[in-house]
């Protein structure tokens, strides 16, 4: 018996069980990883949130100043869009 002929049987129990198994587990652990946010994305995320809170107050803000200045201007709006 040649080496070959000895390594056959365990080389091919490893390519049909191990290896898929190991390489599930490595795209598994990668992808648990990648969802995690890490401290500078939740910082910067953390950041465009307040900013997108202050950008709606002052479009409530701006929209109550047209709706005293200019009561019809949401029904000129719609009309210019179609």
């Amino acid at each position: 018996m040649n080496v070959f002929e000895l390594m056959f049987v365990p080389m091919v129990l490893f390519m049909v069980v191990v290896a898929p198994i190991w390489i599930v587990m490595h795209y598994r652990s990668l992808n648990k990883s990648s969802r995690s946010l890490s401290e500078d994305d939740r910082q910067s995320l953390d950041e465009m949130l307040a900013t997108v809170d202050k950008l709606s107050h002052r479009i409530v803000s701006l929209e109550s100043i047209l709706d005293a200045d200019h009561p019809n201007w949401r029904e000129a709006e719609k009309s210019r869009s179609e």
